[in-house]
């Protein structure tokens, strides 16, 4: 049973393009919680008991069903969220199949016992095994509420975890869609469990004593998730903000990242944590850039995401339309220029009086470091450009900052942009390309700073989703007593000073 009693308060769930009422759901209660995770646990017993790879054999049923519902989840993910049907279905609907066969695949592989060679005790041996936590909390956001939320599922399951899931009260019913695949795909009810609710509900499910907790989110939000985490000794990841700094050097191809630049920060609408969210262009090249930039962005179609012909959606939570208007007036208040764009669509509300949540694709130039456009997550489709003088000062300026989750460089010379993109702090920096790296499933996924804490994608990501446990044995032979066991003595003591000597004295320590 994925939902709470009907008694329960009711989400009610809108169309941010139309503003229409497409369905609600219940809101759970705290017993709801407590009884879904008890659920859960007592579900993953018998599904963390089988060998990975016959875990793999059973959640990799789900890659045909996506495939196939493929059309309308791309559907109903435009209705419910705001993007456009083609990001629907590559940023969200693809993805997701992907990492189903990529994990599928290699999950047995990377899960695998890892012997671990031992320098000096020869007779004994070492090795690293991986066991499932239990009861996985997923926090889901509403920016991409298929691809994050029921990855993050797939892999726990393919851990040996049970799930339950709290989706965004704003994308509700993308959730149970996604969860009726896990349905038919033969997942067993209770191994993966939806309870939908704000922020009470998730608190709730840490008090329940989930295992580990998977958030994606706001700083804000993330640092009490942390914190109740931290109180209990539950681990977690966080994905978090992003402030996604582009370094333009004087060599780059400026039409390839002119169009990856207006890609990068008006895909979704802006609603991308790793959105290139400012942008560092050599003085050399700084205005044929914003030219450029301004031509393509201006041909941008907005409107119904549910056209085939636009390229830019809604946004999905109309807070975003007064934190881009604050960043906007911030900066020109201070001498920064709208170049293009700088304004909400003045829409009415949709029929059901929801309100209906575009804002115009953005350049903004004559921008300087200490505005905060150029310093606070925008999540709406804003594009500031600074010139800079050289690449130290961009690279500066791209560390500066409290995020650290991606960054971009271009450049025609590819040494030069791996040298640069190293110098960058953050998880992930991508040379001459954006974003899409989310939709790579063998790369990992992870912030620095205040952008997050573990990862999520990569082997390393479905490891953490596990206990590690050591071993350690004996292999040829077990001695009757080890040297340093008692009792001890003058002789014993001064043979282990000679032990140390041998071993790590002199170039034997080198």
């Amino acid at each position: 049973m994925s939902r709470a009693a009907s008694t329960s308060p009711a989400i009610e769930s809108w169309n941010p393009a139309t503003g229409e009422r497409l369905g609600t759901v219940s809101e759970a209660s705290v017993a709801d919680v407590r009884a879904a995770v008890s659920a859960a646990r007592q579900a993953q017993l018998s599904w963390g008991a089988l060998p990975v790879s016959e875990r793999a054999a059973r959640v990799s049923r789900l890659r045909g069903l996506i495939v196939a519902r493929a059309d309308a989840l791309s559907a109903q993910i435009s209705a419910e969220n705001g993007k456009t049907r083609f990001e629907a279905l590559m940023m969200e609907v693809f993805p997701l199949a992907e990492l189903v066969r990529y994990f599928c695949k290699h999950a047995e592989e990377i899960l695998a016992p890892r012997r671990i060679p031992l320098a000096l005790m020869k007779h004994r041996r070492s090795y690293v095994h991986y066991a499932p936590r239990g009861v996985v909390g997923i926090i889901a956001t509403w920016n991409f509420p298929l691809a994050i939320p029921f990855g993050e599922s797939v892999m726990a399951l393919l851990a040996g975890n049970a799930v339950v899931l709290k989706p965004s009260d704003l994308t509700p019913l993308i959730a149970e869609a996604a969860l009726s695949l896990f349905r038919e795909g033969g997942i067993p009810d209770d191994l993966v469990r939806i309870v939908h609710g704000r922020g009470a509900t998730g608190a709730a499910r840490i008090d329940a004593s989930v295992d580990q907790v998977c958030f994606t989110g706001s700083v804000t939000t993330g640092r009490k998730v942390a914190a109740a985490c931290g109180e209990r000794l539950i681990p977690c990841t966080l994905e978090l903000g992003g402030k996604a700094p582009a370094i333009v050097c004087d060599d780059a191809d400026l039409e390839r990242t002119a169009q990856a630049l207006v890609w990068g920060a008006f895909a979704n609408s802006g609603q991308v944590c790793a959105s290139v969210e400012r942008v560092y262009a050599h003085t050399a090249i700084h205005d044929e850039l914003v030219t450029r930039v301004v031509e393509h962005a201006a041909r941008l179609r907005q409107g119904d995401p549910a056209s085939f012909e636009t390229d830019v959606g809604a946004i999905c939570f109309p807070r975003q339309l007064d934190v881009a208007r604050a960043l906007i007036d911030d900066a020109v208040a201070q001498g920064a220029r709208v170049v293009l764009g700088g304004a909400a669509l003045p829409l009415s509300a949709g029929p059901d009086g929801f309100p209906r949540s575009f804002f115009q694709p953005t350049v903004v130039t004559h921008v300087r470091p200490s505005m905060r456009i150029l310093r606070e997550e925008s999540f709406a489709p804003l594009l500031p450009i600074m010139r800079v003088t050289d690449v130290d000062e961009a690279v500066r300026l791209a560390n500066d900052s409290d995020y650290g989750l991606l960054g971009y460089v271009f450049t025609g010379d590819r040494a030069k942009g791996r040298a640069i993109a190293e110098r960058i702090r953050a998880g992930t920096v991508m040379v001459n390309d954006v974003l899409m790296t989310y939709g790579l499933p063998e790369t990992p996924w992870a912030g620095v700073k205040h952008s997050g804490i573990g990862r999520v994608h990569s082997a390393e990501g479905l490891r953490e989703l596990c206990e590690t446990r050591h071993v350690h044995h004996d292999a040829f032979f077990t001695p009757p007593r080890e040297l340093w066991w008692y009792p001890y003595g003058k002789s014993t003591y001064k043979n282990a000073l000679k032990a140390l000597r041998l071993f790590l004295g002199g170039r034997g320590g080198a």
